[in-house]
Formats: C-alpha cells, sequence, structure tokens
C-alpha cells in the first residue's frame, strides 16, 4: 500500500446538503477528502474525479481541511440567527447530519490533526443531531466531547471477520478485534452505538457461516443494531477491485462478472442474500438500525424530551430520534434549560464512566447562557 501523504486546504463551509430523499440524513460532514484505509470497495473513490484527481489517489492523497471547525462555526452560526438563535428550532430544522458519508473522520490523519475533534465541539455548542461512521478506535479520544453532544447513534464498519481479507481489501484499517472492542467500549460508556456490515462482500463474506459467525461477535460486543448493504460498483471502483480481487480471489472473477452486470448486483442475487441477512438478524435480535432499536422502549425525540413507547415514537421529520450522548436505559432522565437530556446515573450503571467524563471540566464546549447571549448580541465567539 502506497503511504499516504497529507495536504491541508480551506473551506468555505463544511456541512453538505443531501439531496437524495432515501438517505436517512439530510446534511453531511467530511472532515478529509481521500482515506488513508483505502478500502477497495469503496464507493468514494468516483468522487475524487470531481475535483480533477484519479480513484487511485483516494489512499494516497489525503485532503486535510484544516479550518473545517471555523467554517462550521460560520456555517451554523448564520443558520442559528436566522432562527433568532433558538438552538432547539435549529436542531429540528437540520435533523440529521451524517459525519464521515464519503471519507472515513478517523482515520489516521486524525491523530495528528484534530479536526473531526475540533468539529465535535462545534456540533456540541450549537446542541444540533449527528451521527458518526467510522472504522477506528481513534473515536474512544473523543468520549469527553461526545458527551456533551447530541448524538444520535456512533456506527463502527465491520463486514468480515477474516482479518486477512481485511489487509488485502482495507490496508489501512484497523483489524475486526480492535473495531469490535471499540463498539464494547462505548457501550460501556453509555453510547448508543451499532455496526455497520457493509458492503456484504460476495463469495468472500456472504455465505450464512461466515455472517452468522459476524453477528454472534457484533452481538457479544455489545451493539444495539447492525445496518448490512450489498457491494456496488460503479466503474471507477469496480476497476480498482476487479484488480485486488485478481490476486486475492481470481477464481471469483467469473461469478463476479455474472453477477454485477451494472453497477448494482442482479435481483436474483440480492434477494437471496437480504433473506439470508433478515433471519439471521431475527436470530440474534439484531435491529437493523438505531431507530428500530428505539421501537421497542424507551426513546427520545428529536427535540430533547424523552418518551415511552411501544411503537415508533413521532419525531421531528428528517430526522432520528436521539440522545444527549447515552442510551436511557438506567438513571434518572434530566431535561435541562438547554433542552438536552442527561442521566443522573446510578451506582454501577454503565453510565458511570460517561457521567464521570460530561463533569470534566474543559472536557467540551457545552452551550449555556454566556453562548447564546453572546450569539443573540452578535459577538464574535
Amino acid at each position: 500500500m502506497q503511504t499516504a501523504h497529507w495536504e491541508t486546504i480551506g473551506v468555505k463551509q463544511l456541512m453538505t446538503r443531501v439531496k437524495e430523499e432515501k438517505m436517512p440524513f439530510g446534511w453531511s460532514i467530511n472532515p478529509y477528502r481521500g482515506c488513508a484505509h483505502g478500502c477497495g470497495f469503496c464507493y468514494a473513490r468516483a468522487f475524487q474525479s470531481f475535483i480533477g484527481m484519479d480513484s487511485d489517489d483516494f489512499q494516497s492523497r489525503i485532503l486535510v481541511k484544516e479550518n473545517a471547525a471555523e467554517a462550521l462555526q460560520r456555517q451554523l452560526h448564520r443558520m442559528a440567527a436566522s432562527r433568532n438563535f433558538d438552538l432547539p428550532v435549529l436542531a429540528q430544522d437540520i435533523g440529521h447530519i451524517a459525519i464521515g458519508t464519503a471519507t472515513d473522520p478517523y482515520q489516521s490523519a486524525e491523530g495528528s490533526y484534530k479536526v473531526t475533534r475540533e468539529c465535535l465541539k462545534v456540533l456540541a455548542r450549537y446542541q444540533v443531531p449527528f451521527s458518526i461512521t467510522t472504522r477506528s478506535p481513534l473515536v474512544l479520544r473523543d468520549l469527553d466531547v461526545l458527551a456533551d453532544c447530541r448524538l444520535l447513534s456512533i456506527n463502527i464498519s465491520l463486514n468480515t471477520l477474516d482479518d486477512g481479507l481485511i489487509r488485502s481489501l482495507e490496508p489501512g484499517s484497523p483489524l475486526s478485534g480492535q473495531r469490535l472492542r471499540a463498539v464494547r467500549e462505548l457501550r460501556e460508556s453509555g453510547f448508543r452505538v451499532g455496526v455497520f456490515a457493509a458492503p456484504i462482500l460476495p463469495l468472500l463474506g456472504d455465505s450464512r457461516s461466515q455472517l452468522n459467525e459476524l453477528m454472534q461477535a457484533v452481538k457479544a460486543s455489545g451493539a444495539q443494531f447492525m445496518m448490512s448493504s450489498l457491494l456496488r460498483l460503479s466503474p471507477e471502483v469496480k476497476n480498482w477491485y476487479y484488480s485486488i480481487l485478481r490476486e486475492v480471489a481470481p477464481e471469483a472473477l467469473p461469478t463476479y462478472e455474472r453477477i454485477f452486470q451494472g453497477a448494482y448486483a442482479i435481483r436474483s442475487y440480492s434477494e437471496e442474500i437480504q433473506c439470508r441477512v433478515d433471519e439471521l438478524r431475527r436470530i440474534h435480535g439484531l435491529p437493523h438500525s438505531a431507530s428500530d432499536h428505539d421501537a421497542v422502549g424507551t426513546t427520545v425525540r428529536a427535540d430533547g424530551t424523552a418518551a415511552s413507547v411501544g411503537g415508533a415514537a413521532p419525531c421531528v421529520e428528517g430526522a432520528e430520534p436521539f440522545i444527549g450522548g447515552t442510551t436511557p436505559c438506567a438513571g434518572e432522565a434530566v431535561v435541562s434549560v438547554s433542552g438536552v437530556v442527561s442521566e443522573k446515573p446510578q451506582g454501577g450503571t454503565l453510565h458511570a464512566k460517561l457521567f464521570k467524563l460530561r463533569e470534566r471540566p474543559g472536557a467540551g464546549i457545552s452551550p449555556g447562557r454566556v453562548v447564546e447571549v453572546m450569539e443573540q448580541m452578535s459577538l464574535p465567539i
């Protein structure tokens, strides 16, 4: 694998509007462009051509949005100002922000640049709901800041337990054990966390035994849900992926050519795998998403209020139910003046560790009367 080269760039704004109606989120944030994990199946390789770069540069030339936090602060400040700095209204209008849709926010560059961490501080200050998708346990570094955020979920990407396959197809990614440990630690800290088994790879990770083993490990780690999707091969990605496949499993190529007559797998194959996944998901008790998990028990609406539900609770259009960094499964729920739901932990609960982090001086930037007054007066922050 080529060594990643980092280049810093400036951006005018960070949040990007997602116009695709099928997506469960309305905005995306990507603190980096390109990804040192170098996943051979990553659909984001095709995006490189938008800025005049080759898909081969995806994992070797990483653009670091050095001023991302400042750009995000300006963008959210303008949006808040147009709503008279009513933060609950801002959160309701924005809905769900997805961090890590086209690049991993916790790839190796984040260890040095801390761009994602600084962006989280801004999101905490404005209390807008978001989710994080990553392959890296580096997310554990930011538990202190995340404790102050309106976090929908943390999604750890893992589609196989075969570390040899991971090294071939995801040469810069952490191995399966590291990711599962991250899931376990996040749950022990009280966060809502699930696994994204995406994409499921034909012949390499789609058998019933492979998927069953994966779900057993995911469930044992404490994950609350598991989302899955099939491989998609756009022309740019297909060329790259097939070049790796010729080295790893050349005997699979004829089957791939039959399955992928276009970018998507043929219907007969996709339906077969979907049935297999659905059956195993029911056996292991793994809902498809965080919102499906919330359909039973207690949930928190997008306006920050708690609700006990027998089915899915009503929520703001375009936003999933979310919580202030924790799942309200233990402890006493308390609604603060800012509308954030927090927990008063009881002895021995999973929330004790998170509660201590939240109380740590200077852990993150919480919204408060000082911040709100400064913004209402249009003073610089």
